[in-house]
């Protein structure tokens, strides 16, 4: 299986994202808003995911996509 990581610049409503493959190739950038970023989360298979260090990150660093929100 390979390995994905997303990269995720937060902001207040939109937040940009990249997903690179396990050799570091970007595959895909998208811009998603806070729901839209919760489903592709919930979608995605188990992956890395790398992101500013602030307050926002610590909510999304405790999110488990299985859980209800």
């Amino acid at each position: 299986m390979e390995r994905t990581t997303i990269a995720v610049d937060l902001a207040k409503t939109v937040f940009e994202v990249a997903v690179a493959n396990e050799r570091g190739q970007v595959t895909e950038r998208r811009r998603l808003t806070r729901p839209q970023f919760t489903r592709l989360l919930r979608m995605q298979a188990p992956s890395r995911v790398v992101m500013e260090a602030c307050g926002m990150a610590h909510h999304w660093g405790r999110f488990h996509p299985g859980a209800q929100t």
